[in-house]
């Protein structure tokens, strides 16, 4: 493996996708008390992914429980109809998939445009090169390294090599851009995703279905640091 630049310090981002939802104000008072740099929404619709969850409004209630970052991940179609929403919301950060939109480019300017980051997101066969000519529009890219719509997958290895380009893509760049991984994440490749050059580990069951959240969000951050 190619040697990559001085390594990010990591942020954690729990997925709200595998807490309690009657429970949800204190599920994410109690990680982001235990340190979550990030509190993780993903949002599917039923079209693009084979799964429904949450919309606009959870969103609103994650912001009031939280000052950490409400990163919100659109699995919908046409996202560029709802993104005024979930910004309204409280959505610090909103990302949506390159797939679900005709018009990527524009999608992601205007998130930028309601003063929110914006964040591009690579299901497992997306190759990297389908973000090269948007770098200029994104402060975040998420790579997806289990096929999205449901939690508690498996790890898909064949992630890695993308990861890494986009490290060095985004080295090359010379721009701010965060690198974050979801799926199946935990502290048993906490390290392998960090040396492939994640920096925002997402983890829904490896925290939240833990009994101990806070021996939990350790292991993943000691098993990161290598």
């Amino acid at each position: 493996m190619k040697a990559l630049g001085p390594r990010p310090p990591v942020k954690l981002a729990p997925s709200i996708l595998s807490a309690d939802l009657g429970r949800l104000a204190e599920e994410v008072r109690e990680v982001e008390a235990l340190g979550a740099e990030y509190i993780h929404v993903d949002v599917m619709d039923g079209r693009f992914v084979p799964n429904i969850t949450v919309g606009p409004l959870v969103v609103k209630a994650v912001r009031a429980a939280t000052k950490a970052v409400v990163d919100c991940h659109l699995m919908i179609v046409e996202p560029e109809k709802y993104i005024a929403d979930f910004a309204k919301a409280g959505a610090d950060s909103i990302s949506v998939q390159v797939e679900s939109t005709t018009h990527l480019q524009r999608a992601l300017h205007s998130i930028r445009e309601l003063g929110k980051r914006a964040g591009v997101v690579l299901n497992p066969h997306t190759p990297e090169e389908s973000i090269r000519y948007v770098l200029g529009d994104v402060d975040l890219i998420l790579v997806m390294s289990v096929n999205p719509g449901f939690g508690g997958q498996s790890f898909l290895p064949l992630v890695l090599p993308k990861l890494q380009a986009l490290r060095e893509m985004i080295d090359r760049s010379g721009r701010d851009i965060e690198l974050e991984i979801d799926g199946g994440i935990g502290p048993e490749n906490a390290k392998l995703v960090c040396d492939h050059g994640a920096s925002v580990l997402v983890a829904g069951s490896a925290i939240f279905g833990q009994k101990d959240r806070g021996a939990a969000m350790r292991q993943i951050r000691e098993a990161a640091a290598g």
